[in-house]
């Protein structure tokens, strides 16, 4: 990738966005504008006129509230970058960067692009989209109903209708979004080919399948397995120095969706997938603890899944335990 003449951070919140563009001479311009369609054309504009529109842009991972901006800005055909926020933070420490404004950190963002130069995002696909909204508002849901639920157990009479009344209405919209997964995918020959491939493992059901769909798409933009586990953030963070090493944990740098999303089916296929059962005996005979062994077995999971997805083959236990 050539070098841009110049890099521009993006520091996105609900209502604005801060930017900061950062010439070749080192110094910077900056910005704010609105959150919105109307903001995205002044930028647009801004860029224009800062003679930038080439630079290469960066922005964080920030869920909903930048969504939209980074889509539109890929349709412009701009260089933008998405990162992890723990890229970014890693790399203020080493700056041992003290201030802590939307402004300071657009400038942050900007440093670490010229630097770094991060791989352009590539947009996912409309149907993925689509996709990824359904699977985040059953998420919402399921959250929602299980507090309901707990609420229900200490509530007071006179709050118990209430609270009874709202939990049919989230059953009820919990069956019309699932119904709505199931439909778009079979609506979409790829994503309905992949979801049998995901169904050929033992431990994935339907709805880790259509979690895995939307966040691992395009599955291009991943070059092994490893990379998957660390997107998912089940790498292992490894703590030693010298003589001495501290307990490793998982990073927990990740999709925390497709984390939660495994868990349970990570739990079935130790005892009903062939190959992550004979994994997890192997693992207790070292003396493993049973968490370990689960999160381990959320990593085997999530390898299969890759390996089924970029072969176009289903599971084989055969080769598996191979």
């Amino acid at each position: 990738m050539m070098n841009p003449v110049s890099c521009v951070g993006i520091d996105v919140a609900k209502a604005k966005f801060d930017v900061a563009l950062l010439k070749p001479d080192g110094k910077y311009r900056s910005k704010v504008f609105s959150n919105n369609p109307e903001g995205f054309r002044q930028f647009l504009d801004w860029l224009e006129k800062q003679e930038a529109l080439k630079a290469h842009l960066c922005m964080e991972t920030t869920g909903a509230y930048g969504r939209s901006l980074a889509r539109f800005l890929a349709q412009q055909q701009l260089l933008i970058s998405v990162m992890n926020p723990a890229l970014i933070h890693a790399f203020g420490k080493t700056e041992l960067s003290r201030a802590k404004t939307d402004k300071a950190d657009a400038r942050l963002i900007a440093r670490y692009c010229q630097m770094h130069q991060p791989a352009p995002w590539v947009p996912p696909a409309e149907a993925i989209v689509t996709l990824q909204a359904l699977v985040q508002r059953l998420d919402d849901l399921l959250g929602m109903q299980n507090m309901e639920n707990n609420r229900l157990e200490m509530a007071e009479p006179a709050a118990r209708a209430s609270i009874e009344v709202l939990l049919v209405t989230i059953h009820q919209q919990i069956d019309v979004v699932r119904r709505q997964i199931q439909d778009h995918m079979d609506d979409h020959p790829d994503l309905k080919s992949q979801k049998a491939l995901l169904l050929s493992i033992p431990g994935i059901g339907e709805a880790t399948a259509a979690m895995l769909l939307a966040f691992l798409s395009p599955l291009t933009r991943f070059h092994s397995a490893k990379q998957v586990v660390a997107y998912a953030g089940l790498n292992p963070r490894i703590r030693e120095s010298g003589q001495w090493a501290g307990k490793s944990h998982i990073a927990k740098a990740g999709n925390v969706l497709l984390r939660k999303a495994l868990y349970l089916p990570a739990v079935v296929a130790k005892r009903y997938n062939p190959a992550i059962a004979a994994f997890c005996d192997r693992l207790l005979s070292r003396g493993k603890c049973p968490m370990q062994v689960i999160i381990a077995a959320m990593r085997k999971l999530l390898h299969i899944a890759y390996g089924v997805l970029k072969s176009g083959q289903p599971f084989d236990p055969e080769k598996a335990l191979a």
